[in-house]
Parts: C-alpha cells; sequence; structure tokens
C-alpha cells in the first residue's frame, strides 16, 4: 500500500513543482517505485521540470475520464526505472477533477508503488483541495518571508480539517516543514525570516530547508530534478530531505553565512 504524500503551500511560486519532482526522484533513488502526480489541472509544469513534456499523449483527467488507463497515461522516467509521472491536463480547468475520479486513480496506484508524490497547485481552490483530501503525509512548502508563512498556516488549518482522514477521525495527516530559497546573509541583514522564526509561526516538524541557489533554475530549464545535481547545495540539500522524509537523522546544512578563508578575504568572492 503506498503512501500518499501531498507537497503543497499557500502560496504560488515558493518551489513546489520543483520540490515534488526532486523529492520523488530522491525516494526513487533510494529504490522506492514512486509515482509522481500533477494536480495542477490547466497549467502543468511538473513534465517540463522531469523533462518528459514531449511524451504526454494521455493524462490525469484523460484517466479520470476513462478515456485513457493508466498504463497509457503515466511516464516512466528515463533515469530511472522506479519513478513515474502521472502529468496534468493542460486544456480543461480544475474542475475537471472529482473525489470519486481521484479516489479511484489513487488506489490502483496505490497497490503499484510505494510512494505517491502529489505536486498540488497553490491555495486552497479545488484541485488543492483534492490534492491534500487523500494524503497521509504533506510537506509543506514555504518562502521565509511573512506572506508566504501566513499562507503556510492557513493550509495547515486545512490539513487538520478539509481531509479523509479529519472526516473519519483517523489520526491526523503528518505534517512537515519545508523552507525554499533561505539566504543566511538575507536572515542576518534583516530581510528575510530565519529557520527559528519561521519555525515558531508554523510549529511543524522541519524537513528541510532548500538554500536559496542557481542550480534549481539551471536544473528546471534542463528538464532535470535539482537533486541529481548532487554536486549543488540545493541538489544536496534535497537528498538531505529525503532522507530525513524515509526516516533517517541528518544534520541541517546550509543554515549560516559561510565563512571566507583567507584567500576568499584577500581575493574577494
Amino acid at each position: 500500500m503506498a503512501k500518499i504524500i501531498v507537497v503543497t503551500s499557500g502560496k504560488g511560486g515558493v518551489g513546489k513543482t520543483t520540490s515534488s519532482a526532486a523529492i520523488g526522484t530522491g525516494l526513487a533513488l533510494r529504490g522506492h517505485k514512486t509515482v509522481i502526480v500533477d494536480f495542477d489541472i490547466g497549467l502543468r509544469n511538473l513534465d517540463l521540470i522531469m523533462g518528459c513534456e514531449r511524451r504526454v499523449v494521455y493524462d490525469f483527467v484523460n484517466v479520470i475520464n476513462n478515456e485513457a488507463n493508466l498504463k497509457q497515461a503515466m511516464i516512466r522516467d528515463k533515469r530511472l526505472d522506479n519513478l513515474y509521472i502521472l502529468p496534468a491536463s493542460q486544456t480543461r480547468d480544475k474542475d475537471a477533477l472529482n473525489k470519486e475520479g481521484v479516489e479511484r486513480v489513487l488506489n490502483e496506484l496505490s497497490d503499484e508503488f510505494d510512494f505517491i508524490i502529489c505536486d498540488s497547485p497553490a491555495g486552497i481552490e479545488s484541485g488543492a483541495m483534492m490534492a491534500l483530501y487523500f494524503a497521509d503525509e504533506a510537506i509543506v512548502v514555504t518562502n521565509p518571508e511573512v506572506s508566504s508563512v501566513r499562507d503556510s498556516d492557513r493550509i495547515l488549518g486545512m490539513l487538520s480539517s478539509k481531509s479523509r482522514r479529519a472526516e473519519q477521525g483517523l489520526p491526523g495527516i503528518k505534517e512537515h516543514l519545508l523552507l525554499t530559497r533561505y539566504n543566511p546573509e538575507r536572515v542576518v541583514k534583516g530581510e528575510m525570516l530565519s529557520v527559528e522564526d519561521v519555525n515558531d509561526i508554523l510549529a511543524i516538524k522541519l524537513l528541510g530547508v532548500i538554500p536559496e541557489s542557481q542550480a534549481v533554475l539551471n536544473a528546471s530549464n534542463s528538464g532535470q530534478p535539482v537533486i541529481l545535481d548532487t554536486e549543488s547545495d540545493a541538489g544536496q540539500a534535497y537528498l538531505d530531505t529525503v532522507a530525513r522524509l524515509i526516516g533517517e537523522d541528518v544534520p541541517f546544512r546550509f543554515l549560516s553565512v559561510e565563512k571566507k578563508g583567507l584567500f576568499k578575504r584577500i581575493f574577494g568572492g
């Protein structure tokens, strides 16, 4: 039976799809059979970040409407045999998802996969609610800025009240915090909230801190999840995040300003 994990946020543009791609890829690297499902109906960016946009023939909505089966719609990743993508539709709107259809698809996926990563649209509209409704765990993605954190707090309220687990009186969704675009130098200058500030406001377990990095943009533009760039700080931070997600005790990195050595102090950089 698969573990269903929703990657969600209150605010757009915080790195949800980048994180879904990285975490799904990281789980597959660890040997877990994983599928990443794009719930962002009408936009569909997951296939671009995963580098499989030219291979999309059928999509999530086609499967829900019985216009295609899962085998036809799922795309196997070219880099990892145990990683699959179920793309969203670019031509439908978010109302194309319905609870019965989503449940049927997730149940079918659960028989085959270890992890189902649900890449949620931002906010609290129907697509986002559908993505979180069936979740066992949630990764709440936020940037270290007040508006992003405030909107994430609202999502936490939805997770605790609008999920299937809440409706059935089961133990709640396990919540994780993923802080993205973190820049210690800007924290020191007071331009950005610190990890401690965000933790104090949201009060959920910190899963990962992803540094602000050019590597993220480079990876997205090349259609490759940034976690595969193991030389980059962002790639290493996502590897640490996946390790914590599966229960390993890994220290946090990239939280403080890097001290410059003598060479850098003399010659700059």
